[in-house]
């Protein structure tokens, strides 16, 4: 399977490509800049230079071409409102619109759950973030493409085990970044999870299993 990632060279984007790239498949992780080039290229994946603001629909679909599915994992990561609305928001958008003219029909968005940060006190930045995210979800649900769009809990960088609870609607909780990854492997390698919204912590079903039985609808499992 040949999967393009924007957002690539990210926390769970350069985990997902070792991933992928470990178990034979070709992941290619599209980077602004030399050093996120050699970021993807060290977890195995064909590093191919784009910029998800300044390029066209057009330039990401002559990237995308040729792939089987587009994950997006991308983010602002604090940079400001301005470059939340455009990474985050119509960067999705673009990509979305992209995927479809480029005829890749599987797209994975990596988005947020609905509780993350809730009572924090962590300002407008934040909430700005969360209005931000749940528009673009709801733009990509619009669409004709094959979504799937995961909600991870509060991300951690402790080591994984491969053990999830993933559900459409589950309780809040947290999971490590090597989850999410081997959740979204698993998501991409089960085609009869389609355009649905899946939500996810750490828990004590193998990925792949819970990524079947949501398929099978007998979810959530933790």
């Amino acid at each position: 399977m040949k999967v393009f990632q924007i957002g690539a060279a990210g926390g769970v984007g350069r985990r997902l490509s070792a991933l992928l790239s470990s178990s034979g498949d070709r992941p290619t992780g599209m980077h602004r800049s030399a050093e996120q080039g050699d970021v993807i290229a060290a977890a195995g994946g064909d590093p191919v230079a784009g910029d998800l603001i300044a390029d066209t629909v057009e330039d990401l679909a002559a990237k995308m071409a040729g792939h089987d599915a587009v994950v997006f994992s991308a983010g602002a990561h604090g940079t400001g409102q301005d470059q939340t609305t455009l990474i985050d928001g119509k960067g999705l958008e673009k990509a979305a619109d992209a995927a479809a003219r480029a005829g890749v029909p599987r797209f994975v968005l990596v988005s947020v759950f609905p509780d993350a940060g809730r009572a924090g006190g962590l300002g407008e930045g934040f909430e700005h973030y969360m209005r931000v995210k749940k528009t673009a979800d709801v733009y990509l649900t619009r669409t004709s493409l094959d979504w799937v769009i995961v909600r991870p809990g509060t991300l951690r960088d402790h080591p994984g085990d491969d053990l999830v609870t993933a559900g459409v609607a589950i309780e809040y909780g947290d999971v490590r970044r090597d989850n999410v990854a081997a959740f979204l492997a698993a998501v991409l390698h089960e085609p009869r999870l389609s355009r649905v919204i899946v939500e996810l912590t750490d828990g004590a079903t193998p990925v792949d299993r819970a990524a079947a039985e949501l398929a099978a609808g007998t979810g959530p499992r933790g």
